[in-house]
């Protein structure tokens, strides 16, 4: 473990090390409390569009149709003709009015139903074109100023951590990536790094990991060197990939899919999700990945023809969407699903002579599901600011990425302000996202922000029975409480949620000492079973 991540834990177990805001949140469990509705199931579902979509010929500003033409001349959506872009809703202002891409029907029929919400010129302050940067910087929750939220860690790892500790010792993922080779950065945590599964090429109805078999038991220990923490991240990968493989064979095996879902990749991955969700299996954050949006060249197949590469990218997502939440609904599960779509950047404002368009900034979020407010966040892009100037850039920012994660968050999954802090926060400006929220986003019989105190599904729980001390402790701990009961059970799981040490001991004068002298320095969750109760305490080892 890091020493400067040592210092942070050991220094919060603590009431005098705790920040402003620990404290503001821990004050809030003395509140009267007011019951949320039940929140305990609900879902993200993320989509990855990677290459960087083009904003424009997705989402077409009516209000300057001619000075869009100008731009493309040879790409553009037609306003006329077999394939000329679809009108959003002609109710909405003039500077509001939007064409879709013909290619999203899918997208055009979700926002019919008042399901579909359109997020204009999503970015962040310092646009940086690269897609590896980009993306890194999109999910660690970074702005392209400054690293201090997150160079190495994911805001999806640090919301997780810190906003469901209990479950990383439950026998599913956290979080599930599909349609990558390799597991995201956005979901790896600050000391809990097992907190999500790549089922890429995987069978889900018969998981296994080809990491199986290290030979004989696990080591508890782990040489201090590059070498020993290698082995270790096997190790924890091996143990959590079995562990998992059983919950996600056993969910997929008794989930279903209700409806017929397109012929795609894409579509293939979301009726995974789908049919893990109907097994009830509790992961909480779901993220799939769409590629092919680096279109330099063959955007379209033609001059004024909508049809080609974009197009085709465009309605695999719209019609794979669209089936993903009718086959939600159809099984009542909708109410608990949102889902969103982001790329790394969009593309010039010009077009670049090759029938495609070059690396540009700002794109549209689509956010999406049956607890969504429909509608129009933000107005039409200004197409005057594309200058050769400025090599015809769109740079004007209306949405930060990071407020519409933290609205959902908050408003839909019930994080409070001191998990979001953790979770995102403007080192730039100094603010905290808890001041920047979209309040539009969700509709009000779904926003759990206001008029209640949602029930944190964390550690801290005013009614734990059970005492767990010193806490950080050097070699011995014990655990303590008012039992009549002459055993205790327990489990010991590490940092990644690889269980360790499973054991009932006698209880005297109603505690137990441990003896754990073995273990490495770091974080462990202790697993403690009482009757029909279980506790899970984050415990630290010095």
């Amino acid at each position: 473990m890091k020493r400067r991540n040592f210092i942070k834990l050991s220094a919060s177990a603590s009431v005098i090390g705790l920040t402003p805001l620990q404290i503001q949140a821990a004050l809030k469990t003395f509140m009267p409390y007011v019951e949320c509705p039940d929140i305990s199931n609900r879902k993200l579902v993320l989509i990855n569009l990677a290459g960087g979509n083009d904003g424009l010929n997705t989402v077409v500003p009516l209000n300057q149709y001619d000075i869009y033409s100008n731009l493309r001349p040879t790409i553009k959506v037609p306003i006329s003709g077999t394939n000329k872009y679809i009108n959003l809703d002609s109710s909405l202002p003039d500077n509001q009015q939007i064409g879709l891409n013909p290619a999203l029907k899918g997208f055009k029929s979700l926002y019919d139903k008042g399901w579909l919400r359109v997020l204009q010129s999503v970015g962040y302050p310092s646009q940086n074109r690269g897609h590896f940067t980009s993306t890194d910087l999109y999910l660690t929750g970074n702005d392209g100023n400054s690293l201090l939220n997150g160079e190495d860690t994911g805001w999806m790892g640090r919301f997780m951590e810190h906003y469901y500790p209990d479950l990383i010792v439950e026998t599913y993922p956290l979080a599930i990536e599909i349609g990558s080779n390799k597991t995201s950065l956005g979901f790896h945590a600050e000391e809990a790094h097992g907190l999500s599964i790549n089922l890429t090429r995987q069978d889900p109805a018969g998981f296994y990991s080809i990491l199986n078999g290290l030979a004989g038991a696990p080591p508890i220990n782990f040489p201090d060197s590059d070498y020993g923490e290698q082995l270790k991240f096997l190790t924890d990968t091996d143990s959590l990939t079995n562990t998992y493989a059983q919950s996600i064979s056993s969910s997929f095996n008794k989930g279903r899919n209700d409806v017929t879902y397109p012929d795609s990749d894409l579509s293939n991955q979301l009726k995974t999700v789908a049919r893990l969700i109907s097994g009830d299996l509790g992961t909480k954050i779901y993220m799939v990945r769409i590629s092919g949006f680096d279109t330099h060249d063959a955007q379209v197949q033609g001059p004024g023809d909508a049809i080609g590469k974009h197009y085709n990218l465009l309605s695999r997502l719209s019609d794979s969407v669209e089936a993903f939440i009718n086959d939600l609904e159809g099984q009542n599960l909708a109410d608990d699903v949102v889902g969103l779509t982001f790329s790394e950047f969009g593309r010039k404002a010009a077009e670049n002579g090759n029938f495609g368009t070059d690396h540009g900034e700002i794109a549209p979020m689509f956010v999406f599901g049956k607890a969504v407010k429909g509608g129009v966040s933000g107005n039409n892009p200004d197409l005057k600011e594309a200058t050769s100037m400025n090599n015809y850039q769109l740079k004007t920012v209306q949405y930060d990425y990071r407020q519409t994660f933290a609205t959902l968050l908050q408003n839909f999954l019930g994080a409070d302000d001191a998990v979001i802090d953790t979770t995102f926060f403007n080192h730039t400006s100094n603010e905290s996202y808890n001041n920047l929220k979209i309040e539009e986003l969700i509709k009000g019989t779904y926003d759990i922000s206001t008029g209640c105190v949602p029930r944190r599904p964390a550690a801290l729980d005013e009614n734990k029975l059970w005492l767990v001390y010193p806490n950080p402790f050097r070699d011995t701990v014990n655990i303590a409480g008012v039992s009549t009961a002459d055993t205790i059970s327990y489990r010991i799981y590490n940092a990644a949620g690889r269980l360790l040490i499973e054991k009932t001991d006698a209880l005297i004068d109603g505690k137990v000492r441990l003896n754990l002298y073995n273990l490495s320095s770091g974080i462990y969750f202790f697993e403690i079973l009482s009757g029909a109760k279980k506790e899970v305490h984050k415990v630290v080892k010095i």
